[in-house]
């Protein structure tokens, strides 16, 4: 955004944002059968100079909330108040499943499938219609945050759109240890943003339903790194760059039988083919059927449950190869350590220990 388009207000959801301003906004969704209205909250921060304007947004999927924290976090950073252009903040954009415990809208839509939407759709439909409008339409640059579907924890990493070479250089300053490059699918938000020309990343870290302080400490930092790679904010001089792992296909290993599992890798684990990543047995542990790794890979999801019936997806591997060295990740507990932490200062919303 150019300095003169700058100075104008930005108008989202009527009401008009200046340069030096901060304001929560909430734009009307719907009225229940209740009779009250639902309302979409939205967090506006505009420098006083030029810069980009990126969404930030959470919880498409309701009980996807790792990301409703990240946001929290993001909108308490003290550099904020030398933001270059403009920060739109959407803790919470799937308002109906976010209330209810759900990934899902009242009507059993993912609202995840069902952008750009319509003004006169289907309830997930209108949602997206509103939330394209309102928010896209008045950004350069987004970040979706995402956690695993429930019953399922994701490895922090990224989702990019295949060839967006803005989107992969984004990811480069996120800091995640992994990245997946693939084709949009028709419906998501990925799909409908790329159509604008809207550069992307897609966050995934954690379980739904839950608050993971290993998942919302990287989001946070990879959502600042973005920024300080957009020029929004001032670079720091002792930011580590990691370069993540890029690879263009993944694959759930599914269960060969019903039983019990017993998991013997975890998350960021790299494995090699034929590797057992578990066995399934009774509850005695008798006459166990072993699990094992189709191809090379690193572990970026799994089950959290361990019961489980014949064909439920336990495993899920970002598949590797040769031009992906064994040196060319790091560890995960010297990642935990060294971007997690031991501790929490609500003080420092960004977790960082000096």
């Amino acid at each position: 955004m150019d300095a003169k388009n700058h100075m104008a207000p930005l108008s989202i959801g009527g009401v008009d944002v200046h340069p030096g301003q901060r304001t929560t906004i909430e734009i009307p969704v719907a009225r229940v059968p209740t009779a009250a209205d639902l309302s979409m909250p939205v967090h506006v921060v505009r420098g006083k100079k030029p810069g980009p304007s990126l969404f930030v947004s959470a919880a498409v999927h309701g009980d996807e909330i790792n990301g409703v924290e990240i946001v929290n976090r993001l909108l308490r950073t003290k550099a904020l108040s030398r933001l270059k252009g403009t920060l739109i903040a959407v803790p919470v954009v799937n308002v109906f499943g976010f209330i209810g415990y759900s990934r899902y809208l009242p009507d059993r839509r993912d609202l995840n499938r069902s952008f750009p939407g319509s003004e006169r759709g289907s309830l997930a439909g209108r949602l997206a219609n509103i939330f394209m409008e309102e928010v896209v339409q008045n950004a350069t640059h987004g970040i979706d945050l995402h956690t695993g579907a429930l019953h399922r924890t994701n490895l922090p990493q990224l989702r990019i759109t295949e060839g967006d070479e803005t989107a992969l250089e984004m990811a480069r300053h996120f800091g995640a240890l992994v990245a997946l490059e693939s084709k949009t699918r028709d419906g998501s938000l990925r799909a409908a943003v790329a159509e604008q020309g809207v550069p992307l990343l897609v966050y995934e870290g954690g379980e739904a339903l839950r608050f993971d302080e290993w998942a919302i400490r990287p989001g946070l930092r990879g959502v600042l790194g973005v920024m300080h790679h957009l020029g929004m904010l001032a670079r720091r001089k002792d930011a580590k760059r990691i370069e993540p792992i890029v690879a263009s296909q993944s694959r759930w290993v599914r269960s060969p039988v019903g039983g019990i599992l017993r998991a013997r890798v975890s998350l960021g684990s790299r494995v090699e083919q034929g590797d057992v990543l578990g066995t399934i047995g009774d509850p005695f542990g008798h006459d166990p059927t072993e699990v094992t790794a189709p191809h090379p890979g690193i572990v970026i999801g799994k089950t959290q449950l361990p019961v489980v019936n014949e064909g439920d997806a336990l495993f899920h591997l970002l598949a590797i190869g040769e031009e992906h060295p064994e040196d060319s990740l790091e560890p995960i507990e010297q990642w935990q350590a060294e971007v997690v932490g031991d501790g929490f200062d609500p003080e420092d919303p960004t977790g960082r220990r000096d």
